[in-house]
């Protein structure tokens, strides 16, 4: 993987060629969205990427920074998530779910995409289950107007958790407790989510925006994770050439599971990546750039 820093990389430096903008969904919540808009925005594609648990639009970056000036980007903080309020503008869940993830992307679609544009998704670890939803309620989507998905580090369904005794319960009350992360996010930790030597640039880059992260969301969302299926969703995903990519090292999202939904969507492309953690974004941010454009 290149270096970050050999290339003069500051993580998370906002740039000034993505405009804010607010969406708010059906019920209430208050999405912060990024997006970049097209040297030619009359016939351009928009590429829309998801991110996953516990981190925020941020995780992106890398990626987004080298997707050409002839497509729109639009990123996004998922509710309860970076700079996005949970229902009803609140700082507190109720009810948090993986499908209502799938209606927060629509919302974010038809806010901050012109009718026209055809649709790259794009999602990264439940970002990629935030997707899953979408192609679940919205099927007509994926007659003409989605091109390609990107599914990276994710699940259709089968999460387990840690299985650890109580886990459920801690989170749960994880959920109803205010703060962040904080502290309790170490690069010890943050480590056992990258491949073999992972660029320590990055290592602290993720850690920081993880950080950031609630209590609440952290502890909310667990629960929608374990819930997740998707199953339904994939005859719809496979009108539309899709990829699935994996790393050998990812121990959220394991090589067992990235294998399982490929399988489970029809015509879908796995890419199995020897040596790669759960942070695909992160680490071979170049592939999944290609995997989007349609050149990898």
């Amino acid at each position: 993987m290149p270096s970050a820093s050999a290339h003069g990389w500051l993580p998370h430096v906002p740039t000034t060629t993505f405009a804010h903008r607010t969406v708010t969904t059906a019920d209430g919540a208050r999405l912060a969205a990024y997006v970049r808009e097209p040297s030619d925005p009359t016939s351009a594609a928009t590429v829309v990427l998801s991110h996953g648990w516990t981190l925020a639009h941020e995780s992106w970056d890398l990626v987004a920074e080298r997707l050409p000036r002839s497509v729109r980007v639009v990123t996004y903080d998922q509710r309860g998530h970076g700079h996005s309020t949970f229902g009803r503008g609140r700082k507190r869940p109720k009810d948090e779910s993986v499908r209502r993830l799938g209606s927060d992307l629509d919302a974010i679609i038809d806010r901050c995409v012109p009718d026209g544009s055809p649709l790259i998704l794009g999602g990264h670890s439940m970002g990629g289950m935030s997707v899953m939803a979408y192609a679940g309620a919205h099927p007509r989507a994926f007659d003409g107007r989605v091109q390609r998905v990107l599914l990276t580090s994710t699940a259709i369904s089968g999460l387990t958790g840690a299985g650890v005794r109580g886990e459920a319960a801690a989170m749960q009350l994880l959920a109803r407790t205010p703060g962040r992360m904080g502290k309790l996010v170490t690069l010890k930790g943050q480590r056992t989510l990258y491949g073999a030597n992972p660029d320590p640039l990055l290592l602290e880059a993720s850690r920081a925006l993880t950080a950031k992260t609630s209590l609440r969301a952290f502890g909310a969302f667990h629960g929608a994770l374990m819930l997740h299926d998707e199953t339904a969703a994939a005859a719809t995903l496979a009108k539309v050439p899709v990829t699935v990519v994996v790393g050998t090292r990812d121990r959220l999202t394991s090589k067992r599971l990235g294998t399982a939904l490929a399988k489970e969507i029809p015509g879908a492309r796995l890419e199995v990546l020897d040596g790669i953690g759960h942070m695909t974004p992160y680490e071979v941010p170049d592939l999944l750039t290609g995997v989007l454009l349609g050149t990898a």
